[in-house]
């Protein structure tokens, strides 16, 4: 896939990021349980552990870790915990011009971890005000960016914003699951998923096999490029003309909880050096491995020099 023209097949202008998410931050706060407890019990966890979380921001640190200029356009709370998680994103060499200060709650979300799986309960607060208007606010940061990476804890209004003004290649992460514009699953030059997000996107049950995924992804986007997360099972990319399965890289599970996201930075990273979608995958995959051997959500983001160049025999 190449990346020096956009989605139209016009040459990119000049750029002045590798990459800019457009989603969300929130401030997290995460527990470890040795097991969820039934409704109605308390359970007694670990000390609570807070820091910068949030899928937008954990692909902007992500990528920034990896070595990319990022921007971030987001919304916070005009509050300590957003003036403090604003601080963090600039520590990670983040342009942080279009986060905006609100006078509204920052985002929270609590994360309850166990067995190496999270739980996640999020408020969205500033996060549930990005709107057109904001991005918009922020058109030259978007269009231009080599990469444009957006999720779905912003509401439609600001993707369908993001997608209209990118240049580059944009890459939509559809989580947390919901339907979604037709627009915007058309204009998006990659869709990455994993198979539950898939499914909704699909109004089907989720796909158990490789066939059923692939099937799901042509119905959604006949002529579209998909990359299915599959956890410890792999990836499958598929494009108009097949697919092929991508293995995971074995790891010791501590907290999967931010292994989404820095596959999708880790992808945009192997692309924006030339790489094809298979060897973009397989670098996604090493990079979500050390994720998850690590603890929480951007602290457990991996720089590149923490990563494998090889797939372990």
């Amino acid at each position: 896939m190449s990346i020096s023209y956009d989605s139209h097949g016009k040459p990119h202008a000049e750029k002045t990021h590798d990459v800019t998410v457009v989603g969300s931050v929130n401030a997290d706060l995460a527990i470890r349980l040795d097991e969820l407890p039934p409704a109605g019990q308390t359970v007694r966890g670990s000390d609570a552990e807070r820091g910068l979380g949030g899928k937008g921001a954990n692909q902007a640190v992500a990528a920034a870790r990896l070595g990319r200029s990022v921007a971030m356009v987001a919304a916070l709370g005009d509050d300590d915990e957003g003036r403090g998680l604003r601080a963090a994103l600039a520590g990670e060499g983040i342009d942080v011009e279009h986060v905006a200060a609100l006078d509204v709650p920052t985002g929270v979300a609590v994360v309850l971890v166990h067995g190496g799986e999270s739980t996640i309960v999020l408020s969205p607060g500033a996060n549930d005000r990005m709107d057109e208007a904001r991005v918009q606010a922020a058109a030259e940061a978007v269009s231009g960016a080599r990469v444009v990476l957006l999720q779905c804890e912003v509401p439609d209004e600001a993707l369908l914003a993001a997608a209209r003004l990118c240049t580059g290649l944009l890459v939509l992460n559809p989580a947390p699951a919901r339907p979604l514009p037709a627009e915007l699953l058309a204009r998006a030059d990659l869709l990455v998923p994993n198979a539950g997000e898939l499914a909704v996107l699909a109004g089907e049950p989720t796909a158990r096999d490789v066939e059923g995924i692939v099937a799901q992804a042509r119905r959604v986007r006949p002529a579209g490029t998909t990359i299915v997360t599959r956890g410890e099972h792999g990836s499958v990319v598929i494009t108009p003309g097949g697919h092929a399965e991508v293995a995971a890289v074995r790891a010791d599970l501590v907290d999967a909880t931010a292994a989404g996201d820095s596959f999708v930075a880790a992808l945009a990273d192997a692309l924006l050096d030339g790489a094809g979608l298979l060897d973009a995958a397989h670098w996604a995959a090493r990079v979500a491995a050390v994720t998850v051997s690590r603890a929480g959500a951007s602290q457990s983001l991996p720089r590149k020099a923490d990563v494998p160049q090889e797939t372990p025999a």
